[in-house]
Order: structure tokens, then C-alpha cells, then sequence
């Protein structure tokens, strides 16, 4: 795998914060939307995909397996993660769906020649570690079926990662705009059954839409081609902790003591994650120079 420059790797680690900042609005949103949750999902496929469509200015349906596979698993994501949402805490839905830098681990070497480092390994370790502390107890069996739907939904951003990536050399967002419109499609008789929304429920769909699909889609797509598959998938795991926070913004839900800890523990470990991979992208230019 050629190394990517070390400006374009730095800007895209800045990319995936940036990403990670609109995906983590997403769990009071859909909360707070009345509609069944594949109606959701697919309305706000609408919107995203016109989002991209209108940035991109071009889609081709013809392509390889690999853009239609990123397609159908992106649609399974975003449509999964809704319905874990609405079944679960949002808390629950985003934490299962951050299963997902294993998957990577574990299929990238094998799918796109990616070698897992140890710094890799000890990312994982401490981020799950984090993440179990930040959610203690949060886990409740009742919602069997919505965690269960969050693993999918893991699986799915997983598949959706590594099927972006591979088409890094080429055009990565034809997957997620074609994503969009079949999550669409598929949630179309959710769409008709839906009650009519409010003036608040449509400006919390279109900035679900706009903002937390389509503009932070854009901003992903960018960065994967300048970062490895599980650096996409690790370093917008801060989303999970973002994600509670704007729940303690809106309807004064406050974390725990342990809660706080594991926060620290993530950030702490996803920072020294991206500063790492940042400073090996230097090593060849300093090499060389």
C-alpha cells in the first residue's frame, strides 16, 4: 500500500473529526421524529443522496461489484442503525455499531492488503475498554432486538468502510449516493404510512439529511482516500461520545462518574491514535528530505 502524503493524511485525520461531529447528532434526531424508523431512514436517504448528488454532479449506475456491494451494505447501515435507535437507547445503537474497527481489523489485510499494526491493537483494546466503562450498565437485556439490530448495523459500517476504501483510487461516493437512494426505495411504504411531520419534525429531518448524512458523508468519502480502512472506522469513535452529550444537552440526561472516565479514556486513546498515524506518514518525507 503506497503511503499517503503527509498533508493530505493530516487533513484527511482533521476530516474524519469533522465527521464524526455531524454523525453524532444523529441519535436525539431520529429520537425525537415520530415516524417508524425505516420511514426515517429513508426519508433521510432522500435528502442526503440529493446532497451529494447536487456536490458530486454526476452519477453512473454502471460500475464495479464492489461500488454496488458498498451500496447495498451502506444502505443496510444507515436504515439498521435507525431502527436500533428507535428499539434501544441511542446509546446502545451507537456503541454495538462501533464494533466495527474489529470487522476492519480483522477483514482488511485479507479484503485490501491493509496490515493491522499493534498500535492498531491496542487502539481497539483501550477504545472497547473505554467505551464499556462510559456505558456501564447501559447495556440492558430488555432491548435484545434493538442491540441486536446495533451489531448489524456494526457489520454493515464495516462492509460500508471497507468498500469505500477500495474504491479510493476511484469514486467512493457513487456507493453512498446510490446507498442513499435505495435506502429509499426499500423504506418507500414506511414513507406513504408516515403521519404528516411538523414545521420541527421537517427541520429535524432535513438536518439529518443535510447535515448528519450528506455533508458528513462528503467530508468521510474525502478522507478515506488518505487513511487506512480502520483509521476511518477509529477515529470518528469519538461519535459515541459526542452522541450523549448533546442527549445532556437536550434533555438534561447526565453522565455517570464512570461515565466521564471512559470518555477521557477514548478521547485520550483516538488522539494519540490519529497522532501517531500522523507522525508515521511523516517518517518517509523526512526520509527522503
Amino acid at each position: 500500500m503506497t503511503a499517503p502524503a503527509p498533508s493530505a493524511h493530516s487533513r484527511a485525520v482533521g476530516l474524519l473529526v469533522l465527521t464524526a461531529l455531524g454523525w453524532s447528532i444523529g441519535g436525539v434526531l431520529i429520537k425525537v421524529l415520530p415516524w417508524h424508523p425505516l420511514a426515517v431512514a429513508g426519508m433521510r436517504g432522500l435528502i442526503a443522496g440529493l446532497v451529494l448528488l447536487a456536490l458530486h454532479r454526476s452519477l453512473s449506475l454502471r460500475g464495479s461489484r464492489v461500488r454496488l456491494y458498498g451500496a447495498l451494505a451502506y444502505a443496510v447501515c444507515t436504515a439498521s442503525v435507525c431502527i436500533a435507535t428507535k428499539l434501544t437507547t441511542a446509546a446502545n445503537a451507537i456503541l454495538l455499531q462501533y464494533t466495527a474497527p474489529i470487522w476492519v481489523a480483522l477483514l482488511g489485510a485479507w479484503l485490501l492488503g491493509e496490515r493491522t499494526t499493534r498500535a492498531d491493537w491496542i487502539t481497539i483494546g483501550v477504545v472497547l475498554a473505554g467505551m464499556g466503562l462510559f456505558f456501564a450498565g447501559g447495556l440492558d437485556l430488555a432491548n435484545v432486538l434493538g442491540n441486536a439490530v446495533a451489531i448489524l448495523s456494526g457489520l454493515a459500517f464495516a462492509a460500508v468502510t471497507i468498500a469505500l476504501r477500495h474504491q479510493k483510487d476511484g469514486s467512493p461516493v457513487e456507493s453512498v449516493i446510490l446507498g442513499n437512494f435505495l435506502a429509499f426505495l426499500i423504506c418507500l411504504p414506511w414513507i406513504i404510512d408516515a403521519p404528516p411531520l411538523p414545521a420541527v419534525g421537517w427541520a429535524a429531518m432535513l438536518t439529518l439529511g443535510v447535515v448528519q448524512l450528506g455533508l458528513s458523508y462528503w467530508l468521510y468519502v474525502r478522507a478515506i482516500r488518505h487513511v487506512s480502512a480502520l483509521e476511518a472506522v477509529l477515529i470518528p469513535v469519538i461519535e459515541p461520545i459526542l452522541n450523549p452529550v448533546w442527549v445532556l444537552l437536550a434533555i438534561g440526561e447526565r453522565p455517570t462518574p464512570q461515565a466521564l472516565l471512559g470518555g477521557v479514556i477514548v478521547l485520550s486513546a483516538v488522539t494519540w491514535r490519529a497522532v501517531h498515524a500522523i507522525r508515521d506518514s511523516r517518517r518517509p518525507a523526512a526520509a527522503g528530505a
